[in-house]
């Protein structure tokens, strides 16, 4: 009976999961889906623990350490994201696939032993099964390791690694990782195979480091997301191997989710994802910047409000400088300032502004931007020639004309916001370094462009001091 209950349990838990990722993909539900499937994860947890059963019958054991885990764990979850700062949330998001990765990873290794104990038996360490058990650790390897390395590149602390021949020799240990599980799958009673099966946990270990380390500037949002289908997939073979049909759908779910996103981030980088597969893409790029460039211009707090209050149609094109400033409610209201004089405001998001996919809309929400402001690049392309002045903040390399422009540079071909085709462009930094890729921006001296330097909140501030003073 039980186990007719927790089954009914798991299908519950696998609507809902579908059910919750559905209302996601609306910003007016996606609370409401988190929460759904939340709910659905929660009765799958609790019907594992209080209807399994082993095949002896017996019930699981061991419940002060499994819910002093799911304590231990539901605390540190909640503090870490009560007190994360929307600028660290790619950070965050690095981590939790990581963590992700390391799971799927441990139960492979987890079961591995326990089949090394009972001499593997051949009804249990079918071919089947052992694929997979090193799907788990190669796929959960890769993505807890590389999770770390982009985690420190976003935040600062691990900088951009690349050496002649990088691509090839990351190959060449993926090749080597997936050959040395089909050698010990076919070796499997000789002396040496938990030397070897450790031998290839250490191997895509550093795989996952060599494959993330080249990875820079305006592609990491494309790894990020295809992190996050790797520990979808990698907990998908720990829902195989326990027969859970639950983890195994949500894994799926997560997998399917974050490879049609890499295909995506693919798409509005114009970068391949075989090369993405394979580390080579992003990395290395120096700042280009050499040529003679001419002068910028600045403009005033005054002339910047004058300006937007009596345009017709203003385009606020937000970045990750606009995260860190934590800016977001500032600029919604500079937006209703604005709307209540008479002018359009929008906002045009590029697909991969900010860290991460989605970056900017979850910034933008949070300060409860109608979604119906936010438009698409392609969307916002057709519309910039009829915009009168376009209001830059934080963004770079996806408004930079050097990726249409410059064959040189590393990001020539990346699709990029037109605000070059607008009457006047107004760009908040905080000086003329260049942005993540490192690279210099030739819209700043285009005469359509004027720079207006300061921290975005603060800047934001004194813009609508200055309209209500008109």
């Amino acid at each position: 009976m039980g186990e007719s209950i927790l089954s009914i349990i798991y299908i519950i838990g696998a609507v809902t999961f579908i059910m919750g990722l559905k209302m996601m993909s609306n910003p007016a539900s996606a609370r409401r889906g988190n929460i759904v499937a939340g709910i659905g994860m929660l009765a799958a947890i609790l019907g594992t623990i209080f209807l399994f059963r082993n095949s002896d019958g017996s019930p699981l054991k061991n419940h002060i350490w499994i819910f002093g885990g799911i304590a231990t764990g539901t605390v540190i979850g909640v503090l870490a994201a009560k007190r994360i700062k929307m600028t660290a949330m790619p950070e965050m998001v690095s981590l939790f696939n990581g963590l992700g990765g390391a799971s799927a990873t441990l139960i492979s290794v987890v079961e591995f032993t326990h089949l090394a104990e009972l001499g593997f038996p051949p009804d249990q360490a079918t071919p089947g099964i052992l694929a997979i058990l090193f799907s788990g650790v190669i796929l959960g390897n890769i993505t807890f390791s590389g999770s770390l390395i982009a985690w420190g590149k976003l935040s600062g602390k691990v900088k951009d690694f690349s050496f002649k021949g990088q691509h090839i020799i990351n190959i060449i240990l993926l090749l080597t990782s997936i050959g040395l599980s089909v050698y010990i799958g076919a070796n499997l009673y000789s002396g040496d195979t938990m030397l070897l099966f450790y031998g290839l946990f250490f191997l895509t270990i550093v795989y996952g480091v060599f494959f993330v380390m080249p990875i820079g500037g305006a592609d990491m949002p494309v790894v990020i997301s295809l992190l996050n289908s790797l520990s979808g997939l990698s907990a998908a073979c720990g829902g195989f191997l326990y027969d859970n049909k639950v983890v195994f759908t949500g894994g799926i779910l997560v997998g399917a989710a974050g490879t049609i996103l890499t295909v995506l981030m693919c798409k509005a980088m114009n970068r391949s994802l075989t090369n993405v597969l394979i580390g080579s893409f992003g990395g290395g790029s120096t700042a280009v910047g050499s040529k003679q460039q001419g002068s910028y211009k600045e403009i005033t707090l005054n002339d910047s409000a004058v300006v937007m209050s009596f345009a017709n149609k203003v385009m606020i094109v937000p970045g990750y400088g606009l995260a860190v400033a934590q800016a977001q409610h500032t600029c919604h209201e500079l937006q209703k300032m604005l709307e209540a004089k008479g002018v359009e405001v929008k906002y045009a998001i590029h697909p991969v502004a900010g860290r991460m996919p989605g970056h900017m809309n979850v910034l933008l929400a949070e300060a409860d931007v109608s979604y119906d402001k936010l438009i698409e690049m392609e969307q916002a392309n057709e519309e910039f020639p009829s915009v009168d002045v376009v209001l830059i903040l934080g963004a770079n390399d996806v408004v930079n004309p050097a990726a249409k422009t410059d064959p040189s540079s590393p990001i020539y071909g990346m699709p990029i916001l037109d605000v070059g085709l607008s009457k006047n462009v107004i760009v908040n930094k905080r000086s003329m370094k260049p942005g993540y890729a490192g690279i210099e921006n030739d819209l700043f001296f285009q005469p359509k462009t004027s720079m207006l330097f300061g921290d975005a909140k603060k800047v934001l501030q004194d813009l609508i001091s200055e309209i209500k003073n008109l």
